[in-house]
C-alpha cells in the first residue's frame, strides 16, 4: 500500500534574507517568510492530510503552525528532518563561503553529494539520515497521507531517490523554492515523484535562492 508525503520547504527565512548558510543553526522566518506559511496553510484548506511532521528547527515549525491550524492536527516535531549540519560554515555568508572555504564550497555548489561541511556533516551523512527518517516516516504510516516541513537539502534528497539517484548524484537535483510543495509515493522501499517545486500558489509572494548556492 503507498503512503503518500508531501513535503513542504520552509518559508523565506531570516538566514535568507541576510544570504546565510544557515544549516542546523535556528533562524525564524522573516515577515515575508511568515506571510508565505500563512499562504501555504490556506493552500492546505481543502486537502486532506492526516498527520503532520516537522523538523525541530524554527523556521520548519513556523512554516507547519498555519497548515496544523487550518487542519486541526497536532505537529510532530522529529529533529532527523533537520538541514545539514553546517559545522564551521554556519552563520557565514554565501560571499565569505567563497572567500574563505573556496575548494570546499565549490564542492558544495557543483558536486554536493561529494561535499563534507568543515566540523559538520558529510552530505554523504546526511543523505543516509534523512533517507533513514523518511522511510520510518513512511513505513508508521502507511496508507495515509504525511506532510512533512522541512528544508531544501533534505527535499532535494528524496528527489534524488525517487530518480534513483544515490548521494554522490544529488547535483543532478536542482533546490525547491521556499515554501514551495514537494510530492512522493512511497511504497516498498521506493519514492515516487508525483509533483514538485509548486510554489505558484504563492503567487508575488515567491522567492528564490541566490545563483552562488
Amino acid at each position: 500500500m503507498k503512503t503518500k508525503l508531501i513535503m513542504v520547504r520552509h518559508g523565506f527565512s531570516t538566514a535568507n534574507d541576510k544570504k546565510i548558510y544557515a544549516g542546523s543553526d535556528d533562524y525564524p522566518l522573516s515577515t515575508l517568510g511568515l506571510k508565505q506559511a500563512e499562504a501555504c496553510g490556506k493552500w492546505f484548506e481543502d486537502k486532506k492530510i492526516d498527520i503532520i511532521y516537522s523538523s525541530n528547527l524554527s523556521r520548519a515549525y513556523e512554516t507547519a503552525r498555519p497548515i496544523a491550524k487550518t487542519l486541526g492536527l497536532e505537529i510532530n516535531v522529529d529533529e532527523q528532518l533537520r538541514e545539514c549540519d553546517g559545522g564551521d560554515w554556519e552563520g557565514l555568508t554565501y560571499e565569505e563561503l567563497c572567500e574563505i572555504y573556496p575548494k570546499e564550497y565549490e564542492i558544495w555548489c557543483t558536486d554536493i553529494g561529494k561535499a563534507v561541511c568543515p566540523n559538520g556533516e558529510s552530505v554523504k551523512d546526511f543523505f543516509k539520515r534523512i533517507k533513514d527518517v523518511v522511510v520510518r516516516i513512511a513505513e508508521d504510516n502507511i496508507g495515509k497521507i504525511v506532510l512533512i516541513t522541512t528544508h531544501a537539502t533534505p527535499i532535494r534528497v528524496i528527489t534524488a531517490l525517487a530518480r534513483n539517484l544515490d548521494a554522490e548524484k544529488m547535483s543532478e537535483v536542482e533546490w525547491t523554492a521556499n515554501a514551495s510543495i514537494n510530492t512522493f509515493e512511497y511504497e516498498d522501499g521506493k519514492f515516487t515523484a508525483i509533483s514538485l517545486n509548486d510554489d505558484e500558489y504563492l503567487q508575488d509572494m515567491r522567492s528564490t535562492l541566490p545563483a552562488n548556492v
